[in-house]
């Protein structure tokens, strides 16, 4: 046996600890970039359209560099990412600050932050929980997780009101910038020992996309993570625009974002919990379904504060819940070897939803003076991925032992 082989994992409580954190700074930094959509395109002139499409460019960036760096973590570790990423951070707020064309935004706000959150949220994470806990205590694991960034948000949407409203939204993208450095010294947390050389007919990371990418269930997982991301992203950016054209304070959608963040704490750790014990697959149709149902029920009733919050808090439980669930499927189908880069893989589709729902919010309301049709549209995505998740073959896949 080699020493890589019989090198002793990091522990449960480190690897939580430092993971949760790590997710905590990068998913409440970006849960609150709709807050700065106003402020910025108001102080540079430029059209809604501008900042949306740069925020989707960001969740593009984000999705494709997702499966390279998930690569790479599961090859070298994940502290050299981490680290890379965290510095990407830093650079990419800065950038959107000082942007003074629509070109230098997209290239800051866009690409620069979209590479980063590939090397600093919960692909990589999650795939050093992967090979550290245990197969049975994995799906609670990456709902503690995945919990602690809705902490994150919830407790980082406030701050950012308060700073945008304190020191000015030029300023406080500076503070932030310097905040993601904190990812750096949390990094080393989850620094794991070398793995093992690839022996004779190990799988190879090619092999392993080219299974998972042949596999049915891989396919329609993949394609239900897209309308996530077009829900939750279309709502995270013009949720506040669209509260603001129909005469709601700006501190009802802070309260809105901020509600979100907190009740995603609940909802992504009860979805971990429940996906330890229940089919995943039967979980994640039925959150995509409940987000239907929400949408339309908010569409229905006459908007007001109290309705807003309910929508907020009622969308919040179903916000990122289906994170841990389709992670967790994908260690119980593939195994843990790959679990970042095969994670990043399905993150991809999510994202390409991500820059659909950021850039059609942006588009369509450009065009037609309404996000009417963008939330209907996602009405209708929820029921699809409700229906296709269902077929989802939810067991270990059996490879042949090589000779």
């Amino acid at each position: 046996m080699s020493h890589a082989t019989a090198a002793r994992p990091l522990s449960m409580t480190q690897v939580l600890i430092c993971g949760a954190a790590i997710v905590t700074v990068s998913m409440g930094v970006r849960h609150g970039f709709g807050l700065w959509l106003q402020p910025i395109t108001m102080a540079r002139g430029w059209s809604r359209e501008t900042f949306a499409l740069a925020i989707a460019v960001q969740n593009l960036a984000w999705g494709i560099a997702g499966p390279f760096a998930g690569a790479l973590a599961d090859r070298w570790g994940a502290l050299r990412v981490l680290i890379v990423g965290s510095a990407l951070y830093a650079l990419g707020l800065v950038a959107m600050g000082l942007a003074t064309s629509g070109l230098a935004f997209l290239g800051g706000a866009g690409v620069v932050l979209g590479m980063a959150q590939s090397g600093t949220t919960y692909a990589i994470v999650f795939g050093v929980i992967g090979r550290n806990v245990a197969a049975d205590k994995r799906s609670w694991a990456m709902g503690v997780t995945a919990a602690a960034g809705s902490i994150g948000q919830f407790l980082m949407v406030p701050v950012e009101g308060g700073l945008i409203g304190g020191v000015g939204w030029q300023e406080s993208l500076f503070i932030l910038a310097l905040a993601s450095l904190v990812i750096v010294p949390l990094a080393f947390g989850l620094r794991e020992p070398p793995h093992a050389p690839a022996a004779a007919g190990t799988q190879t990371i090619g092999a392993a996309a080219r299974e998972a990418f042949g596999q049915r269930s891989f396919q329609l997982l993949t394609a239900g993570y897209f309308v996530c991301g077009f829900q939750v992203v279309f709502i995270g950016v013009h949720l506040p625009s669209y509260l603001k054209d129909h005469g709601l304070t700006p501190g009802v959608a802070t309260t809105a974002l901020a509600l979100v963040g907190l009740f995603n704490v609940f909802g992504t750790y009860i979805a971990g919990s429940l996906g330890a014990r229940l089919p995943k697959k039967y979980l994640l149709s039925s959150i995509y379904l409940l987000r239907s149902v929400t949408i339309v029920a908010f569409l229905l009733v006459p908007l007001s504060p109290a309705s807003v919050y309910v929508f907020a808090a009622t969308m919040g439980m179903l916000w990122l819940s289906t994170v841990p669930l389709t992670t967790g499927l994908v260690a119980d189908i593939f195994g843990v070897r790959y679990l970042s880069m095969l994670g990043g893989f399905v993150f991809l589709s999510h994202q390409i939803g991500s820059f659909l729902g950021a850039w059609l919010g942006g588009r369509l309301y450009d065009m037609t003076g309404s996000y009417d049709v963008v939330w209907w549209i996602a009405v209708g995505l929820g029921i699809f991925a409700a229906l296709i998740n269902l077929p989802i073959q939810e067991r270990a896949l059996l490879r042949p032992v090589p000779a």
